[in-house]
């Protein structure tokens, strides 16, 4: 077995002969194992151990033999006690998933503090065959496929090549004792029933299954990295990130092979789930405007474009400007404003720059988001017109709209931020004093 690992680690290139490694023990028999093989392999480690709290009297005990385990091989030990309910319960996490963030997060702090350069797992084979016919039962992609990585980031798992039938003859041919943890033991936990009651028959028509899956896997892995290439390449055809939005052009996708899931793929950073991105699929065809939600984003189909927005937009009521401010926040857009005499100024016709004539506003003025009934004299006619026709004709995303901020004077439109200022305050031959406002979204 120690000459399998040590391959498996020379050819996954997990580490070096002299990095310092940070082995995350439990007690159990496969961190056992891991030690032992990190031991025999003369590798330097340390052991790190969490007490989530979940186990009375033997959490406690698990932590004592660890630490008995950190002085027979006569390396550092660090440990670290959890309240892992209240951790679950203020995050909203079932206790299995808090315990595993602690878990990595705490890793991570020690191996920065202490100077370690990986963290090693005693995930092995029979681990990835679990995680893969775990997510094949709940629905999975490609990335779901490939079971659990050798490498990702600090974080290494040299036992992977094994199985548990290995680690069994291993400790027995060490004399190496652990702590058994009986909630391995109930099926209450999915992955457990998949191991006791799934398992068993699957090797009942493939004997070697670990082996089959770890094999599987690691040629999944493989196609995912190609897929992944296709999809970067596709993401800088189309993808476009700009400070209001990101914009998906639509037009570069319509000869891409297997749509669906290439755009599951483009929209993953966006937390789109792949059941809205089919019904996305279907809306491509049809009118613009139809929305799509992710927990974190909102998408509009918006003629050859997807736009995508954050939800976490800061949102407010109303900003007063007084005359001589020079900077305003608003939501996620900063204002500057600098006065200037007419005589020396130079116009600047841009869309988020506003020159207005200081004598035809009436201060304070007011910084506000758009409402339905806004209209104003758009600069260069004289008639009025509503913000949401303006809207509609800037062609301005459904998404995007919300974001569209106006300034008041008294009960007048200004200027309509980013877009056009209201003729009525234009600067002209006669003007003294300007006043200009310019408008930036904040990274």
């Amino acid at each position: 077995m120690l000459q399998k690992v040590s391959g498996f680690i020379q050819s996954h290139q997990l580490c070096q002969p002299e990095s310092r490694i940070l082995a995350a023990v439990s007690g159990g028999i496969d961190s056992v194992v891991l030690c032992e093989v990190l031991h025999q392999l003369k590798y330097t480690f340390a052991i790190a151990h969490c007490n989530f709290g979940l186990r009375a009297e033997d959490a406690e005990a698990d932590q004592l033999f660890v630490k008995k385990l950190a002085k027979k091989y006569d390396i550092p030990f660090f440990t670290e006690n959890f309240n892992t309910r209240a951790f679950a319960q203020q995050e909203k996490l079932s206790t299995q998933m808090a315990a595993r963030t602690l878990r990595y997060q705490w890793f991570e702090t020690v191996r920065q503090e202490e100077g370690y350069d990986y963290i090693a797992t005693a995930h092995h084979s029979n681990d990835t065959t679990e995680t893969i016919l775990l997510h094949l039962t709940k629905g999975t992609g490609i990335a779901g496929l490939h079971g659990i990585p050798a490498k990702n980031g600090y974080i290494i798992r040299p036992l992977l090549p094994v199985t548990k039938d290995d680690i069994y003859e291993f400790v027995t041919s060490n004399k190496l004792i652990w702590r058994e943890d009986s909630s391995n033991e109930t099926t209450k936990y999915q992955r457990n029933k998949i191991r006791h009651d799934v398992i068993p028959v699957l090797k009942e028509i493939n004997p070697s299954l670990e082996e089959t899956m770890q094999h599987t896997a690691e040629r999944v892995s493989h196609a995912e990295a190609i897929v992944a290439l296709y999809i970067d390449q596709l993401r800088q055809q189309c993808v476009k990130e700009a400070e209001e939005a990101v914009y998906v052009a639509l037009q570069p996708l319509q000869q891409a092979t297997g749509l669906p899931v290439v755009l599951h793929e483009l929209l993953r950073p966006y937390n789109f789930s792949y059941s809205v991105v089919l019904e996305l699929v279907e809306a491509l065809e049809g009118i613009s405007g139809k929305q799509f939600d992710s927990p974190t984003h909102t998408l509009v189909k918006d003629r050859d474009q997807l736009v995508i927005t954050p939800k976490n937009i800061s949102s407010f009521g109303s900003i007063m400007i007084a005359e001589g401010d020079t900077t305003v926040e608003a939501g996620n857009m900063s204002f500057s404003i600098r006065y200037a005499d007419a005589a020396n100024y130079k116009l600047i016709t841009k869309p988020h720059v506003a020159a207005l004539d200081v004598d035809q506003l009436k201060f304070p003025l007011k910084l506000r988001a758009w409402q339905e009934g806004d209209w104003f004299v758009p600069l260069g006619m004289n008639g009025k017109k509503k913000i949401s026709d303006l809207l509609i004709d800037k062609k301005v995303p459904a998404n995007l709209k919300p974001q569209t901020l106006v300034l008041v004077s008294e009960q007048s439109i200004a200027w309509v931020a980013g877009i056009r200022p209201d003729n009525r305050y234009k600067v002209t031959d006669k003007t003294q004093k300007v006043v200009e406002i310019t408008m930036q979204r904040k990274p």
